[in-house]
């Protein structure tokens, strides 16, 4: 056991010994100044500036189908590319442009659509996915949605 405390230690030794090498004598200036124009790189970053994040139909009938746009703009210094937008319902529908980058300073539009279903308020979210630094924003839709009367639910037949 004591012959094998001394080989780690003399290996240990040997390992300390052949590292006296200073570490800034192996630093390659081309390495830094690609490393630099990396990191300056990965700093610009697409910013998606909406218009609003809420939108409000007001007072509506159920089933009554509603649609809105949220209009964005690219504040950042880099290409915009939304790769995906989902609803909290499949009531909610956004229609925007997919994988298709919109410049620095350029504008686009998303349509909501929402197909007035629920009763009394409703509030629903789509969540934006982009190459943003944040990654996603987040829009909310709400309504305040009348029920059927029921002459118009009569009118359907009889419910069992």
């Amino acid at each position: 056991m004591k012959k094998v405390f001394i080989a780690f230690g003399i290996i240990a030794m040997t390992g300390f010994v052949s590292c006296k090498e200073k570490a800034s004598n192996k630093i390659e200036t081309a390495n830094v100044e690609v490393a630099a124009e990396r990191d300056a790189a990965a700093k610009n970053l697409p910013v998606m500036t909406f218009d609003r994040s809420e939108h409000d139909f007001g007072t509506i009938d159920q089933g009554t189908p509603q649609e809105t746009i949220f209009t964005f703009t690219n504040t950042g210094n880099a290409p915009l590319i939304i790769t995906n937008a989902t609803s909290s319902c499949g009531c909610t529908v956004p229609e925007y442009p997919k994988n298709t980058p919109i410049a620095p300073g350029e504008t686009g539009e998303m349509l909501v659509k929402f197909n007035g279903s629920g009763q009394n308020q409703v509030t629903k979210t789509v969540t934006v996915s982009a190459n943003t630094a944040k990654g996603s924003e987040l829009l909310r839709i709400k309504a305040f949605v009348n029920p059927k009367t029921a002459a118009s639910a009569s009118a359907l037949g009889p419910v069992k």
